[in-house]
């Protein structure tokens, strides 16, 4: 075999003596011995990170190291090589082939710039054979390494029994969270299952489930405050849990306050000090970002990519259980409202005709009694039953999801003061006093039937909020291009969850008797309208809701 040398100076006879003296093979061997094979030690220089042999290659030398350290490898069956030994000065390697002439077991590589000494087969077997202390000294150096390997194997072994055992937990545990998730069909008890089960698994000290809403562009879960569970909501983009919605990527960090994604501010206002951070996306089958698991310190360690992978595998089955609840109560939600739809189409059928009898005997009436009063009192009456009929049409068109909106002309002070008669001798026996702020007494195109319904239902809403009397606040104004009217009360208020929830179908809060349908039709208006309503509520200061009408 034909050797490079780097050019650096060559040892002289005396300093190789010298250095193969200290080489565990040559431990109190004679002088004498050494010095009748230093003549053919071969000596060679390697660069950091060069190979020096290749497992199954060939090879007919030994390689004792004078400088630098070498990194023995061995491939498995997965394509992995692990280091099973790390050779210093004074160590000696390669030796194997030359006992039982099979090819190299190993492969080694030098780890930094080393000087090696290399004897060849001939040699070592001449001086193992002549010198009882050198075969003793290999000896001992197998027996050492075979029983290093030993104590690596055994404690490699335990390794992956434990890492196996771990795994299997994890499974059984991944098994009990599907059938947990999947035990409900309510989502106010499905997202603290799906939370507690991935605060346990992961070992995390507490956490939340964010979920997207995509017609707010919010991030919003559920939380305990006191006994009552309040709603969270954040903008799509805020802090870590909005990178990791916006990103899809994971966010694994275990110091939060040295990550300028992490808002301290939070930790401020709670009390609570954050330090490790897991924040993962919650997906479907699909791949979509449904919402993201946010983790926070870990009670022993960082989280692990164990930790990761262990959420992202039940991240499927979380994501199905909040769809199959979505999907429910879309479906329960359709059969309500086809219920309603069939209940509505009975009752316009069957009181069709009376009412039509009734409206045409008070017309009739009117005209025979020539008492200005009387006059007043039928047409008020002629409204009430029009607006009667009206309104069992409409909960009959939210049914069907039909839309026919009439828009005409309107003036604006105009239609407010014709839709405060409705109700404003009501307010008046409820100790209600009415205000109203009009600022804007323009033309717009609306459905003047539909706004109307809009208005009076709102006014209802307030008027059983205000039990014990109160104000009702009626302001129009323009906007830039639209028409801006606030509705305010001074009444009981609404919680957060109440607010969510308020314009949800058959959602009822405060009335013994409601339907539960009049604030989703109320929304349903507006947006046919091509407008907007928000509400802003705190319980015990009343409660306001505004109206933005693009003025056309």
């Amino acid at each position: 075999m034909n050797f490079k040398f780097d050019g650096r100076k060559m040892m002289g006879q005396e300093n190789k003596i010298k250095v193969l003296k200290n080489i565990t093979l040559f431990n109190n061997v004679s002088e004498d011995l050494i010095s009748k094979f230093v003549e053919n030690v071969q000596e060679k220089d390697y660069c950091e990170g060069e190979l020096i042999f290749q497992e199954n290659s060939e090879g007919d030398f030994l390689y004792l190291i004078v400088e630098g350290t070498i990194k023995i490898t061995k491939k498995t069956a997965h394509e992995v090589e692990p280091a099973i030994g790390i050779f210093h000065p004074g160590d000696f390697f390669g030796e194997l082939e030359l006992i039982d002439g099979l090819p190299r077991s190993a492969t080694a590589i030098s780890l930094t710039e080393s000087k090696l000494f290399l004897l060849h087969r001939d040699d070592f077997n001449k001086i193992i054979s002549s010198s009882p202390q050198a075969a003793h000294n290999l000896l001992l150096t197998l027996s050492l390494r075979l029983r290093s390997i030993n104590e690596t194997f055994i404690r490699n072994f335990y390794n992956y029994i434990e890492a196996t055992k771990n795994k299997i937990e994890k499974f059984h545990q991944l098994l009990e969270a599907a059938k947990l998730v999947n035990s409900t069909l309510e989502l106010d008890r499905l997202l603290p299952i799906i939370l507690s089960n991935a605060v346990n698994a992961t070992n995390a000290d507490r956490g939340t489930v964010f979920l997207i809403d995509e017609t707010k562009q919010e991030l919003w879960s559920k939380a305990f405050q006191g006994n009552e569970l309040a709603e969270i909501r954040l903008p799509i983009n805020s802090g870590i849990a909005g990178n990791v919605t916006q990103t899809g990527m994971t966010i694994n960090i275990s110091d939060a306050h040295k990550d300028e994604r992490f808002n301290p501010e939070i930790d401020k206002q709670t009390g609570y000090t954050t330090k490790s951070i897991l924040c993962m996306p919650l997906k479907n089958k699909d791949g979509k970002i449904l919402g993201v698991f946010q983790l926070l310190n870990k009670k022993k360690g960082n989280f692990t990519e164990e930790d990761e992978d262990y959420i992202n595998a039940f991240s499927i089955h979380a994501s199905i259980a909040i769809e199959n609840t979505n999907m429910a109560q879309q479906m329960v939600q359709s059969e309500r409202l086809s219920a309603v739809g069939r209940m509505a189409n009975t009752i316009i059928h069957d009181i069709k005709n009376p009412m039509a009898t009734m409206r045409l005997y008070t017309q009739l009436l009117k005209s025979k009694v020539g008492n200005e009063e009387a006059a007043k009192m039928t047409d008020e009456i002629v409204r009430q039953i029009d607006r009667f009929v009206k309104m069992t049409q409409e909960i009959l068109d939210f049914s069907r999801g039909v839309a026919a909106t009439n828009f005409e002309a309107t003036n604006v002070e105009q239609f407010i003061n014709e839709v405060i008669t409705f109700f404003e001798k009501d307010f008046t026996k409820r100790k209600i006093s009415i205000t109203k702020k009009i600022s804007f007494d323009g033309i717009v195109k609306l459905d003047p039937d539909k706004m109307m319904r809009v208005i009076y239902n709102l006014a209802g809403n307030a008027a059983d909020a205000m039990k014990d009397g109160g104000n009702f606040t009626i302001t129009v104004f323009k906007e830039n291009s639209f028409l801006i009217m606030e509705f305010t009360d001074t009444g009981a208020g609404m919680t957060e969850e109440v607010k969510s929830k308020i314009f949800e179908p058959f959602f009822t809060y405060g009335k013994k008797h409601g339907t539960g349908l009049g604030m989703a039709i109320v929304k349903k208006i507006i947006e046919d309208h091509h407008g907007t309503v928000e509400i802003d509520s705190e319980v015990g200061k009343g409660t306001s809701l505004k109206i933005k009408l693009p003025i056309v």
